[in-house]
């Protein structure tokens, strides 16, 4: 019996030393060492260089700095072992240099002064969309979410400048958010080095030429990426109460933009599969509450006035599918955007193939599931990929976010090979 005892006392402080043993750190992701980060700059350069050879205005300057930071982080990963310093040093020329540049030296771009706009129409009516009576051009139009408007409020409360600029808290928004999906995704959230190569990780995300030119000549679709790459990170995570987490934080990304409702249904089947349908529930509830709550807050009209609803449906829905009197000067040489030149009956067709494309996404869920996160990210960056290529009036910047999805793959470890960073483009699970 004292044997016995013995025994038993020495194993379970066995597995106590065990719980409470430091985790080993895991080897940092593949796509963060010297060799890759040196290819991946000096890729970087090479379309910095021929992007300021073929655009003008704003896109140009653009390229002139990144051109300059990621060379400057090409010959610091060469001659130095400072890895840090060339990605500050891609960040500082990349982002923040043109991002202040641009935002000193040019008037607000068309999103910023609709979102300046609508934050002042929220003050004083509760709601920010014009009524149809003051829709004169394509301009009246807002077509971004209520949370979107938020950005636009210290402008409306009389700051001017930079801190005015909806543009400047978009950018640091974006990077507090990318920071924050990195590191949740960390391996293990208690290991000094795995926050480091979390943060490093952020920022080169930050610095790369898919995030920063969206920064730099502020468009709006950063943040609501950033979120979603946030709500994928806390989905790496099993059972109900992460479901919970990731739906909210999705369900701020759907009340930013439209381009994040594809997530939902994809995300909550991903829980569904690996958790159990309760926990897919839960995800798709927190996310619905999440959303209508928002809207409630910050566009308390849009829930009490039917016109203020169909002003919401009209801008957000309606005037991205070109269904509006005024139609949005947005287009590229995409077969959407090729298919609705044609008149009527093209962009018919446009529509037409973007609701296939969206039924397509549910049979492949219906019929091969995502089991885990990684498989849902990569069937959402399909899905989103084929959406824009068809749908009508779509610009090549929304390309931001299959992208940054399958970016967020190789820099957080989830594809650790040239052979998968490309199969995880594919529709597959």
């Amino acid at each position: 019996m004292e044997d016995e005892a013995g025994t038993l006392g020495v194993s379970a402080t066995a597995r106590t030393v065990e719980r409470v043993r430091p985790a080993a750190h895991e080897p940092q992701p593949p796509w963060l060492d010297r060799p890759r980060l040196m290819a991946a700059y000096a890729a970087f350069a090479a379309y910095a260089l021929a992007f300021a050879v073929a655009s003008g205005g704003r896109d140009r300057v653009w390229a002139i700095w990144a051109a300059c930071g990621y060379a400057a982080a090409v010959l610091l990963l060469w001659r130095t072992r400072a890895t840090a310093a060339a990605v500050g040093a891609s960040v500082a020329l990349a982002v923040v240099g043109p991002l202040l540049w641009l935002s000193g030296g040019y008037p607000l771009e068309a999103g910023m002064v609709v979102i300046d706009r609508a934050a002042g129409l929220l003050v004083h009516h509760g709601s920010p969309y014009l009524p149809a009576g003051q829709v004169t051009s394509w301009l009246s139009y807002n077509p971004y979410l209520p949370v979107m408007t938020l950005f636009g409020l210290p402008s409306a409360a009389g700051l001017g400048g930079l801190v005015g600029n909806p543009g400047v808290w978009l950018a640091l928004c974006t990077v507090a958010l990318l920071t924050a999906a990195f590191l949740t995704a960390a391996p293990h959230r208690r290991c000094a080095q795995c926050r480091r190569d979390a943060l490093l990780g952020a920022a080169v995300a930050v610095a790369s030429p898919v995030i920063a030119l969206n920064l730099a000549v502020i468009t709006t679709d950063p943040p609501v990426l950033a979120l979603m790459l946030l709500s994928l990170a806390l989905a790496t995570r099993h059972g109900a109460k992460a479901a919970a987490g990731s739906g909210a934080v999705l369900g701020v990304a759907c009340d930013l933009k439209s381009t994040a409702w594809l997530a939902v249904p994809v995300m909550a089947v991903m829980f569904a599969s690996r958790d159990g349908l309760r926990a897919g529930l839960r995800f798709a509830a927190a996310t619905a509450a999440t959303a209508v709550a928002l809207i409630a807050a910050t566009a308390p009209a849009v829930t009490s006035r039917p016109g203020a609803a169909a002003a919401l449906v009209r801008d957000s829905v309606l005037f991205p599918l070109g269904l509006t009197r005024f139609k949005t000067p947005a287009g590229s040489l995409l077969p959407g955007h090729l298919l609705t030149a044609l008149g009527t009956a093209g962009h018919a067709v446009s529509v037409g193939l973007l609701l296939a494309a969206a039924l397509a996404v549910a049979v492949s869920l219906a019929v091969r599931p995502p089991h885990d996160m990684p498989a849902a990210a990569r069937r959402l960056a399909f899905g989103l990929a084929l959406m824009f290529a068809l749908g009508p009036d779509v610009r090549f910047g929304y390309f931001i976010y299959p992208l940054g999805l399958v970016g967020w793959l190789a820099l957080t470890a989830q594809v650790r090979s040239a052979k998968e960073f490309l199969r995880s483009c594919s529709f597959g699970s």
